[in-house]
């Protein structure tokens, strides 16, 4: 490899050299420099959350559902969707992926709703690749309703939506808390959407008639029945079949009560968040709803709802994308994590000011995980600003080490004492914090080690908002082509937690953590990689469970770990890098394969240095290739998305993660290589 010089001044001609030791001090200080800067004035940190096109493409085609086309954001987001556009025509879900259907039919007609004419060469491009991939008729169930909603498709041709759900008894292997909480926060405002069908027609040149194959009133299922017709797939579109029927006739008593308890679980849900579910999907549905239910474009519950997803909007020159959610909670304690990696703990006052930002979103109220676990006490974190009734165990799990690592002993007390001291900084008495200093209830670290403790699922593993979600004859419902209908475990949050509970003396030779190794062992993949269903993919999965099992005193020498250590060297690039692409999930032989990232490469060395290899040459490599193209503002850029929101269907970017990952993984080999001196 000949010397390669940027803007960090490294210079190699041999991977295998060690990196020096001034070079390796001031490209930590530069990234922690940099993500000192980007604190909030309140001492959270926020990154953009970034998603594809379908976000910009819905919301257009909301306002045109509002009779509000004509409004310059439609015109703004309007030129956003033209300039990702891909060159043959389409539209993907992930840059660099190929053209998805779903996606490319949401945005030409958004594009034809803010005026453009289908005779356009970029959108004469645009439908010759729909048309390549099925036509409109081809799209998901979320997509066509979208459709129906502005009059360019039949609801018979929709899966149906039955609010009459609302009325079954949790005992029933099918209700609406068998599914996914994400789901659940999309179904119960979509079946009130789906029972009053609304339509708003459209001016007939800004129609997708184009788009189809066959005319769009011909009778299609709402979801392609399977080849073998004794099928659960073909049982439950019979049972959508039957189900029109009856709703022709008319439900009477039982549609008026189920569309009741629809309705006041939505209005429930829409208290201490940002919107219902604080996401963006039933953010949208909720306003539908509303309108459905007869709520006025100026009543206070449609003004609250319109405010909640236009705060989404980021505004940008002469365009605007929207963001799927806000990641502040998530952002903060990654963010205190890599900081103390750098040597930032209390009482040093931006880690003080991120620590109490923290400690005032601790979960106190019951939540839909409350359905199944009435006795257990509320606590917990959430993603979002707001989201109190759904705390998740992924965010719990990274505030608890957060805490912890906050601490320059390295401990957090999590006794139930007269004053929670922590070295010598004491948390001060707030309104929301009270109960951390009284000692009239357990600590906020107590309660939530318990509440993450009880949401372990029976396999032994964790998810990420529910406990034992995973009955799998839901998935083949009409409306669950979203690839989210469960939430079963997984081995990333499984480790995450598997790696909170280390930090608060939990080993691996207590039972609560055997019943997750065993997990982690039935869930290892044949070449020694975990999959990763938060981020992308296997290399995402394989570094978190390798630092989980280190945590908790896991024997790193053990064939499982040393299969994943094979795996991870054997998927490292030749420049020192990793990366791997979203296509993973649709063909695993892509596993550890694609455009090289700064925070794939982080997870990597973080995996390899939790399993004891600081002193490999793949270390090495991998930490040259971090300091050779960090910028000079102390950052990483990368292109590539390698957030995972649901597979195969929507990926995301997550704007910090090209900062704070490297910046672990950097201080954590130079903590390495100190404590060897």
């Amino acid at each position: 490899m000949h010397g390669l010089h940027t803007a960090s001044g490294w210079r190699t001609s041999n991977w295998s050299v060690l990196p020096q030791p001034a070079q390796l001090t001031a490209a930590v200080d530069r990234a922690r420099a940099c993500l000192l800067d980007l604190q909030k004035p309140d001492g959270h940190w926020v990154g953009e959350l970034q998603g594809d096109t379908i976000l910009e493409s819905e919301y257009i085609l909301l306002l045109a559902f509002l009779g509000r086309e004509g409004d310059e954001k439609v015109a703004k987001a309007a030129r956003y969707l033209i300039r990702q556009q891909m060159p043959e025509g389409g539209w993907g879900n992930y840059p660099g992926g190929p053209a998805d259907i779903s996606v490319s039919v949401k945005a030409y007609f958004a594009l034809k709703v803010a005026g453009y004419r289908s005779s356009e060469p970029f959108m004469q491009r645009a439908c010759a690749v729909i048309r390549s991939l099925g036509g409109a008729a081809a799209c998901n169930s979320f997509t066509k309703f979208y459709l129906a909603l502005l009059g360019q498709f039949p609801y018979d041709n929709c899966a149906s939506v039955p609010p009459e759900m609302m009325l079954l008894p949790r005992w029933l292997y099918f209700n609406i808390y068998a599914m996914s909480s994400w789901t659940r926060t999309i179904v119960v405002p979509l079946s009130i959407f789906s029972a009053h069908r609304p339509v708003r027609q459209l001016p007939a040149d800004k129609g997708i008639g184009e788009l189809f194959l066959e005319h769009p009133d011909t009778p299609l299922w709402p979801h392609p029945p399977s080849a073998w017709w004794l099928s659960w797939t073909n049982c439950f579109l019979g049972l959508d079949w039957l189900y029109k029927k009856l709703e022709r006739v008319g439900f009477g008593f039982i549609r008026r009560r189920a569309l009741q308890r629809a309705t006041a679980w939505m209005l429930e849900h829409l208290e201490d968040s940002d919107g219902l579910g604080a996401i963006f999907p039933p953010m949208v549905y909720t306003i539908i709803s509303l309108r459905c239910l007869g709520y006025a474009d100026d009543a206070p519950e449609m003004r609250w709802a319109v405010k909640q997803l236009e705060d989404l909007i980021i505004e940008e020159g002469d365009t605007i994308r929207l963001q799927p959610c806000f990641s502040p909670v998530w952002d903060t304690a990654l963010t205190l994590v890599a900081l103390a990696d750098a040597g930032a703990t209390l009482p040093e006052e931006s880690v003080e000011r991120g620590v109490r930002w923290l400690l005032d979103r601790e979960v106190r109220r019951p939540g839909d995980w409350s359905v199944a676990a009435p006795q257990l006490e509320p606590a917990g974190w959430y993603f979002e600003y707001r989201n109190a009734f759904y705390p998740d165990t992924d965010d719990t799990a990274m505030v608890l080490m957060a805490l912890a690592r906050a601490v320059a002993s390295g401990q957090w007390s999590v006794a139930s004492e007269e004053q929670e001291l922590v070295g010598s900084f004491r948390i001060r008495n707030t309104d929301r914090t009270a109960s951390l200093a009284t000692g009239h209830r357990p600590l906020a670290t107590a309660r939530a080690l318990s509440w993450l403790l009880h949401m372990q699922n029976r396999d032994g593993g964790w998810a990420a908002f529910d406990r034992d979600i995973n009955r799998e004859l839901l998935t083949k419902v009409p409306f669950a082509d979203h690839n989210a209908m469960l939430d079963p475990s997984c081995p990333d949050i499984t480790s995450r937690v598997l790696e909170a509970l280390g930090h608060h003396g939990y080993r691996a030779d207590q039972p609560v953590v055997e019943r997750a190794v065993r997990f982690l062992r039935k869930t290892q993949e044949p070449s020694g990689a975990w999959p990763g269903r938060w981020g992308v993919n296997y290399l995402y999965g394989t570094w978190q469970v390798l630092q989980g099992l280190a945590k908790i005193g896991f024997d790193m020498q053990d064939p499982m770990a040393r299969r994943a250590v094979a795996w991870l060297k054997s998927v490292q690039q030749e420049d020192g890098s990793w990366g791997e692409t979203c296509a993973s999930y649709d063909d695993p032989a892509l596993a550890g394969q694609g455009e090289p990232t700064a925070s794939q490469t982080a997870w990597a060395l973080l995996g390899l240095i939790a399993a004891d290899e600081v002193d490999s040459d793949a270390v090495h490599r991998g930490v040259e290739y971090l300091v050779r193209t960090q910028e000079n503002d102390g950052n990483w850029r990368e292109a590539p998305f390698t957030g995972t929101g649901f597979p195969k269907v929507f990926y995301l970017k997550y704007h910090l993660y090209s900062l704070y990952f490297p910046l672990m993984a950097l201080a954590r080999y130079q903590h390495a290589h100190d404590l060897r001196k």
